[in-house]
Formats: structure tokens, C-alpha cells, sequence
């Protein structure tokens, strides 16, 4: 799984003085609206609905449209040279409940990325005291994340080595139990990266109440059940 690729993947040559000049200009000048709406740093694992059990690490940055819709830009590394991998919607489950069902087999519940762990807001894990205080508002997020449904889809699959986003978007999915992928491989890496654990997250959450999941949502791992 490529999901940390270093800038020397992607194809081209650094940017010149020209291009830094004007983007330093465009920022001192534009106002960028839309990003300075993000509020949320999640990361999680997704799956590929026609090929579950393939995982792509992803880094959510959120903003709230309304108190029933969220919108993720999703890229493949916190970092500054970080691509642009994908995009995600999620909703409430009012709204989940009014979509066609055909449309709502699109969209994944995310129970068992809270309540394992797997999906964390990363924060600081330095600075004494901000941690604890850090986990206690990364919980009440999760009381809030536990209940919703995400359309995802992905751009660039940089899981199988694409220098560019290739072919068309990949509908993506959620991890719904355990044995979908190896798991404390994949996460334990990504905590070491962030500086937490899985384990103690799942511990923190242990009392989250779990909601009931819609029987039209997470439909790759139904389809994959009942063959």
C-alpha cells in the first residue's frame, strides 16, 4: 500500500520562481473562502467497493455546510506536497433515510471506524496536557461522527502506484468489522505516525452508544456476505 509517497512520484519538475511568485501574490490577495471553512483533520482507512479488502489510507479535512451535511477534501499525507486523492460527503441519517434506495447502497455507516479505533482526529501529542484535553474533544466528535453515512469517492489511486489520477472515480467504503483488512498493521503504522494508539481509543469510545444502521448502507460487505 503507497499511501505516504514522497513529492518525486508525481511527474514534473519543481515549481519555478514564476509559479511561486504568483501563488504568493494569489494568497496575499484571494480570499479562499471555501477552505478557510475547514474545521476537522479525520483519518481513516477506505476500501474499494469492487475490490473490498484493497485499502487506501486517507486524510479527511472537513467543513460543515449545514448540521446535516459535511464535506472532506481527502489526500494521501497531511503534509504540504500531500495529492488530492478524493472527496466526501456525509449526512445525517434523516437525510440518509429520504435518498432512493438504490442511491442509499452508495453510502457507508461509520460505527466501526469509531468504535475501533481505526477513524482518529489527529492532535497534538507533544505538548503536556494537550493531549488528554485533545482526547476528550476528539471523543465528543466521535459522538457525533458515529451516526453518520459517507459517500466517498477516489481520484487518484495512489495505492497501486498511479503518478496521475487515472480512469474514473472509485466508489469507496468504509471498514465494517474485523477481519476486512489487517488491521493492526495498517492502523499501528499510522498511530505510530500520529503518536497515538488504536487500542486506547477504543477504550475511550467504549460508551459511545451505537446507533442502528440503516439495512441499505454498507452494501459491498452484504453482497460480499452473501455469496
Amino acid at each position: 500500500m503507497a499511501t505516504n509517497s514522497t513529492p518525486s512520484s508525481v511527474p514534473g519538475g519543481p515549481l519555478t520562481a514564476e509559479d511561486k511568485i504568483l501563488e504568493t501574490g494569489a494568497s496575499l490577495i484571494q480570499d479562499f473562502q471555501p477552505t478557510k471553512q475547514l474545521c476537522a483533520h479525520l483519518n481513516a482507512f477506505h476500501t474499494y467497493a469492487d475490490d473490498p479488502g484493497r485499502y487506501v489510507e486517507a486524510n479527511h479535512y472537513c467543513a460543515h455546510l449545514t448540521s446535516d451535511v459535511r464535506q472532506c477534501i481527502l489526500y494521501d499525507s497531511p503534509g504540504p506536497d500531500a495529492r488530492l486523492i478524493g472527496i466526501e460527503y456525509m449526512i445525517t441519517p434523516k437525510l440518509y433515510e429520504t435518498l432512493p434506495p438504490e442511491e442509499r447502497k452508495l453510502w457507508h455507516s461509520h460505527v466501526y471506524e469509531v468504535k475501533s479505533g481505526l477513524l482518529i482526529m489527529p492532535g497534538p501529542t507533544t505538548v503536556p496536557g494537550a493531549a488528554q484535553a485533545w482526547e476528550v474533544a476528539e471523543t465528543q466528535e466521535m459522538k457525533h461522527v458515529v451516526g453518520l453515512y459517507g459517500k466517498v469517492y477516489h481520484l487518484w489511486q495512489t495505492d497501486r502506484g498511479d503518478k496521475l489520477p487515472l480512469g474514473e472515480p472509485k466508489l469507496m467504503m468504509s471498514f465494517t468489522g474485523d477481519g476486512q483488512f489487517p488491521f493492526e498493521k495498517a492502523v499501528g503504522e499510522r498511530d505510530r505516525r500520529f503518536g497515538c494508539d488504536w487500542k486506547r481509543k477504543m477504550e475511550l469510545r467504549k460508551d459511545i452508544e451505537v446507533p442502528q444502521i440503516h439495512p441499505d448502507a454498507d452494501s459491498v460487505w452484504k453482497r460480499r456476505n452473501s455469496m
